[in-house]
C-alpha cells in the first residue's frame, strides 16, 4: 500500500491511495484479511477503504472479507528491529476482524501484538504518537527561543528538567522534516480540526528556518548580498530524502533577506540539487554557513572546509563550535550562547 499522499500545505491527495485500494479490491478473494497500514486520517478505513474494497471486489465487507488498520512503528534505518521491538497495534472494523488481523500479524512477528478495539483507535494511535513529538518539538523551540533571548543554554535547561521522571522534553532544532512528523498532524486535524495544540506546534516548528536566518543576519550586521551555505538538503542526517526538508525554508528564509542561498549535501550530486531548485556550491568563499541537516560528516568540519565563513549558525548542534572559534570563527546555536573567537 503506498503512503498517502499530500500537497506542499500536508493536504492528503487521495489518487495513488484510492488507486491502489482499487486495484486490491478487482482482485480481492473471499476470506481475505486486508491490513492497511498507511498512515491516515481517523476515520478513513470504515468510512473510505472498506466500501471501495467491497464496490471493487462485489464482496461484503466484514462477512466475505475483513479489514483492519495496523500503523507502521518503524524508523528509517531500523525497520526490522524496530518491528522485532514494538507492539503491533491491529483495530479491526469488527470482533471477528481484530481478531483475525491480530492472528495473521502474530503468526510471523516476534513483537507482542496488541488489539485496540476498532480501526479508528488503532488510526488515533499512530496520529497521537507522531502529534506527541511534533507538539514536544515545539515546546523545546520554544524553549529555546526564549532562552537565546535570556541568554541561556538550553540544553542545560532541557537535561536538567529532564533528570526528573516525568519530564521528556525534546530537543530544538532549525526544522521538522521528513514523511511523518511534519505530516500527520495535519491528518490528525483533518479529523479534529478544531484542535488547538497540533495547528499551535506546526506553527512554531514551521517558523523555525526562517528564525535561523534571522538568527543568523543578527550575527553578520545583515545578509545583504552575502554568500550564505546551506549544509544539508536532506531533512536528516544520513538519509537522502528532503520531504518537507528544512532546506526549502531555509533558502527561501535568507533570499527573502538578500542573502545568496547556496546548498551542499554529501548524499547528493550538484546535479541533483540543482534539480530540487537548489543552487549547489560553487566551492568558492561564503560570508556564513547554516547546518540544516545533522550528517556525521559535519561533526569533523573546519576552517578549511569553510573558505572564508565568518559565522556559522548550527541549527543541529553537530558542530565542534570550541574548535571553530579557535579559528576565528563566530558559532551560533539556537537556545544556545554564542561560541566566539577568543578575544585577541
Amino acid at each position: 500500500m503506498p503512503p498517502l499522499a499530500v500537497d506542499e500545505n500536508a493536504k492528503p491527495d487521495w489518487g495513488a491511495l484510492d488507486a491502489a485500494v482499487a486495484a486490491i479490491g478487482a482482485g480481492l478473494q473471499a476470506g481475505t484479511t486486508v491490513a492497511i497500514e498507511t498512515t491516515l486520517p481517523v476515520g478513513t478505513t470504515r468510512g473510505r477503504i472498506s466500501p471501495a474494497l467491497e464496490a471493487a471486489s462485489g464482496l461484503k465487507a466484514e462477512q466475505d472479507f475483513f479489514t483492519v488498520f495496523s500503523p507502521e512503528r518503524v524508523f528509517s534505518g531500523r525497520i526490522f528491529a524496530d518491528l522485532a521491538t514494538y507492539p503491533k497495534l491491529v483495530g479491526g472494523l469488527s470482533e471477528t476482524g481484530e481478531a483475525r488481523g491480530a492472528e495473521l500479524y502474530g503468526s510471523f512477528l516476534e513483537a507482542e501484538v496488541w488489539t485496540t478495539g476498532s480501526a479508528e483507535a488503532a488510526e488515533m494511535v499512530k496520529l497521537a504518537e507522531t502529534t506527541y513529538r511534533d507538539i514536544n518539538i515545539a515546546f523545546a523551540n520554544e524553549l529555546a527561543r526564549f532562552a537565546d533571548r535570556e541568554g541561556i543554554d538550553v540544553d542545560r535547561v532541557i537535561e536538567a528538567a529532564n533528570s526528573q521522571p516525568f519530564s521528556h522534553i525534546h530537543s530544538p532544532g532549525i526544522a521538522v522534516g521528513g514523511h511523518c512528523i511534519p505530516v500527520y498532524p495535519r491528518f490528525y486535524l483533518e479529523g479534529d480540526p478544531d484542535a488547538t495544540l497540533p495547528a499551535a506546534a506546526r506553527a512554531v516548528n514551521e517558523a523555525m528556518p526562517a528564525y535561523a536566518a534571522q538568527r543568523l543576519e543578527k550575527a553578520l550586521d545583515g545578509l545583504q548580498s552575502a554568500r550564505v551555505l546551506v549544509l544539508g538538503a536532506a531533512y536528516r542526517g544520513g538519509v537522502k530524502e528532503t520531504a518537507f526538508s528544512g532546506v526549502f525554508g531555509v533558502t527561501a528564509a535568507l533570499e527573502a533577506l538578500g542573502a545568496k542561498a547556496l546548498v551542499s549535501d554529501p548524499l547528493y550530486s550538484d546535479d541533483e540539487l540543482a534539480a530540487l531548485g537548489l543552487t549547489p556550491w560553487d566551492h568558492e568563499p561564503i560570508d556564513a554557513a547554516i547546518v540544516q541537516a545533522d550528517h556525521a560528516e559535519y561533526a569533523q568540519l573546519s576552517a578549511a572546509d569553510l573558505p572564508g565563513v565568518r559565522v556559522v549558525l548550527d541549527g543541529r548542534g553537530i558542530l565542534n563550535a570550541d574548535s571553530l572559534a579557535a579559528t576565528g570563527i563566530t558559532v551560533e546555536q539556537i537556545g544556545r550562547p554564542s561560541t566566539k573567537p577568543p578575544a585577541s
